[in-house]
């Protein structure tokens, strides 16, 4: 089993939107994904509809330690994507972790509950520096940080998410070695001088760093991912095809090219995915096609 965090100390840069979107398409790859909600908004708990809704979430997991599946895991209508839902209303954790001698390992102590069940972890977390944040981090193998192509964005970058990798740097003595920080360009405008440039000064600067790695693929500004939030489904399913006229590709492009770059062991479950849903039997008739 792998886990990954969406990180960032800046919120709005689209950490639930990735998280969701990627874990719906490895979902439809075939693999058992899990959401972990762990922003205090909680976004991720409502992007998908539920089929079940478990009775206790992200609190009673990190407040309680518990580990009983049935207590935590809620199911969506996705086909095996599940979610342990937010409901830390109180926002009590961060103190309560905070104070504890595992604060920023619980997490991490906790995966074992979920290997045998589980392909992927997907962790989502909240915009701003937290004892939540850094605990996601040490519990994961892979962490994608998106940024967007502005000056702000990638000045906050610097001062806040990179420091926040090298802060628990130390953790590394006790054999736990924080994951490779993987930047991800989201939002790139169809026509702009300035984001390209920015673009390119990112890759620049990261270009011989061992820690930070700026990924290949990046995020177009397409309306494709507010619609298919809207509608409550993967973007890969609402748009499988390149709009005519349309320079950046379809969002199933863009979404199974991210994938196949931070998991190459299973790109060739990842080419099966076409984001066409099979028609009932009925439409199927409806529509003139052979059954």
């Amino acid at each position: 089993m792998l886990a990954i965090s969406l990180i960032s100390t800046k919120g709005g840069v689209g950490k639930t939107t990735v998280a969701a979107n990627l874990g719906a398409f490895i979902a439809d790859a075939g693999l058992r994904v899990l959401l972990l909600d762990l922003d205090t908004q909680p976004t991720l708990s409502s992007y998908y509809e539920l089929t079940h809704r478990a009775q206790g979430g992200i609190y009673e997991l990190l407040a309680f330690n518990e580990r009983n599946l049935a207590c935590l895991v809620s199911r969506t209508v996705i086909n095996n994507l599940d979610v342990v839902l937010s409901n830390d209303e109180h926002r009590q954790l961060n103190t309560l972790l905070l104070h504890a001698p595992d604060g920023r390992l619980r997490l991490r102590n906790l995966m074992p509950t979920f290997q045998p069940h589980y392909d992927l972890v997907v962790i989502d977390t909240q915009g701003a520096r937290s004892v939540l944040l850094e605990m996601a981090l040490l519990a994961s193998q892979l962490a994608v940080s998106p940024v967007t192509p502005e000056i702000l964005a990638a000045r906050e970058l610097r001062r806040g998410t990179l420091q926040l990798i090298e802060d628990i740097e130390p953790y590394s003595k006790l054999g736990i070695e924080p994951p490779v920080l993987q930047l991800l360009i989201n939002r790139v405008p169809a026509v702009s001088s300035n984001s390209r440039l920015i673009s390119q000064t990112l890759r620049l600067i990261f270009q011989e760093q061992t820690r930070v790695q700026v990924l290949d693929t990046e995020l177009p500004a397409i309306e494709a991912f507010p619609r298919a939030a809207t509608r409550g489904l993967p973007v890969h399913q609402v748009e499988y095809r390149q709009p005519f006229g349309r320079v950046a590709p379809a969002a199933l492009y863009t979404i199974r090219s991210l994938a196949n770059e931070l998991f190459p062991q299973w790109l060739h479950r990842f080419a099966e995915v076409t984001g066409r849903r099979p028609l009932p039997l009925d439409a199927g008739r409806l529509h003139g096609e052979r059954t």
